[in-house]
């Protein structure tokens, strides 16, 4: 029963036997363990009290289900500091008969506390063997309780969708995706942006790629992944580079540094702000620190233009983007039903398999194979049983490792012609960040290797009359 409930029964029992309830105590903690405050306080108060008291409780389990709160309880009796036990629901003496029933009650507490726990931990084993949800919900998931495990959400799965993708693009810290999601509406109880802490806690749980982490050990989930494995792996490396560089401190925020080194010595690219012509401006430069070197300054506007050029090479527009995932939907559908032919075929296998397993342990338990030879086959068959359930999930998986990647860079050339014309230099940088490496500053010019596709794209741009008319500057 409730806390009320109990106190509203014991005030009712106490004018049946004409007792004068001295003070109350209200314990919410469990009597599971020890270390109660409010039921230490009685205690207490039992110690120091001059006369001998009695104690009204609803039950026996009411004051200990472990065995150094009841041991206490039984020596205050023993001592006559406790002289009366009373109970609706359960007779006590203070005779040798009755603190012996007393011991039984706070044993049989024990008991059904320890076996409950027990109990419960047996079944999230179970759960977690099934590849159950043990819990709440993550955010993007509801629990079903026909199935015992979560499903996606049919809003907040799009949701969580969407923030993954948007974080994976570099584009966006803690504190500015959540005042992005925010006006799309997703806040917290209060109405203002989720805190850092919690979307860390969401782009960083494994349950949207179908993982459950328990007790630190993770366990292969029955419920569909709502994120990609490799958006998820994107996410966490982005989380980590920006964790390494929160505790950079700049005077200045400088767009660029840190983007480039000198192509002549290669030393770093530092920045500085000049004044002059009644304005300031920001300049970049080599460090010079290996030594004698010529370059020169460059100022930060046309370095801007200069990466803006970079990237127009490899920015597609509309038409092009549509006509280009168009395709990857057809190629999508295409790896759907060859999948779907596959995963039936490893589906039979693994039905062939468990008929084996029947088998292999009928024939144990009638006697007819010995342990050694059945431990040995048993183990074989979960074997190739783990590996065909590996190989259905790599099947199935198996488009969305090329084609969800393909449409995200679909997408993010489609994104470079917004920032070709950007005046955002903090997006600017992110984007080079992603389409190139070996960085160099170079004669005031900026010069990288370019990772693949971006450097199809950059070197056949004129030449790849299929993408359709590119709106660029010819320049």
């Amino acid at each position: 029963m409730s806390i009320e409930a109990q106190l509203v029964e014991l005030e009712q029992f106490a004018k049946r036997e004409n007792l004068t309830i001295a003070k109350q105590f209200v314990e919410s903690k469990s009597a599971k363990a020890p270390g109660r405050e409010v039921f230490n306080h009685m205690l207490s108060a039992i110690y120091k009290s001059k006369e001998p008291v009695g104690i009204l409780a609803w039950h026996p389990d009411r004051l200990a289900r472990n065995s150094v709160d009841g041991g206490q309880i039984i020596y205050l009796v023993d001592t006559g500091k406790v002289i009366a036990l009373k109970f609706p629901t359960f007779w006590f003496e203070p005779t040798p008969q009755g603190l012996f029933m007393l011991q039984v009650a706070f044993g049989q507490s024990k008991y059904y506390s320890d076996n409950l726990s027990e109990n419960v931990k047996r079944g999230i084993r179970q759960k977690l063997r099934k590849g159950e949800w043990p819990g709440p919900a993550p955010f993007g998931y509801v629990n079903n309780r026909n199935t015992h495990s979560i499903d996606p959400d049919p809003v907040k799965a799009k949701i969580v969708r969407r923030i993954f993708e948007e974080y994976a693009t570099g584009e966006y810290n803690l504190r500015t995706i959540g005042e992005h999601f925010a006006l799309w509406g997703v806040v917290s109880a209060s109405g203002k942006p989720l805190a850092k802490s919690t979307l860390k806690h969401l782009l960083t749980h494994q349950a949207y790629i179908g993982t459950i982490i328990w007790s630190g050990e993770p366990y292969e989930g029955s419920f569909p992944p709502l994120v990609p494995k490799d958006v998820f792996e994107t996410v966490q490396h982005v989380i980590k580079s920006q964790e390494k560089r929160r505790y950079v401190r700049r005077k200045h925020d400088f767009s660029f540094l840190g983007l480039f080194r000198c192509g002549e010595c290669g030393g770093a690219i530092t920045a500085q702000l000049a004044k002059g012509n009644g304005g300031t401006y920001r300049y970049y430069r080599c460090t010079k620190k290996f030594g004698l070197c010529k370059q020169g300054y460059i100022q930060e506007s046309d370095f801007a233009v200069l990466l803006r050029k970079e990237v127009n090479r490899v920015a597609i527009n509309e038409q092009c983007a549509s006509r280009m995932l168009e395709q990857v939907k057809l190629w999508e559908r295409e790896e759907n039903v060859d999948g779907e032919k596959h995963t039936r075929e490893r589906k039979t296998k693994l039905e062939v398999i468990d008929q084996k397993l029947d088998t292999l342990v009928n024939a144990f338990l009638e006697g007819t194979l010995e342990k050694e030879t059945y431990l040995k086959k048993k183990a074989e068959l979960i074997d190739a049983k783990a590996g065909l359930r590996e190989e259905k999930v790599s099947l199935q998986a198996r488009g969305a490792q090329w084609i969800e990647p393909l449409r995200n860079w679909i997408n993010r050339a489609h994104h470079a012609q917004n920032l070709a014309s950007s005046d955002d230099l903090s997006k600017l940088k992110s984007f080079v960040e992603n389409i190139g490496t070996n960085r160099l500053l170079l004669d005031r010019k900026p010069l990288w290797t370019w990772e693949k596709p971006w450097k199809i794209l950059a070197e056949n741009s004129r030449s790849m009359s299929w993408l359709g008319d590119r709106d660029s500057n010819p320049d």
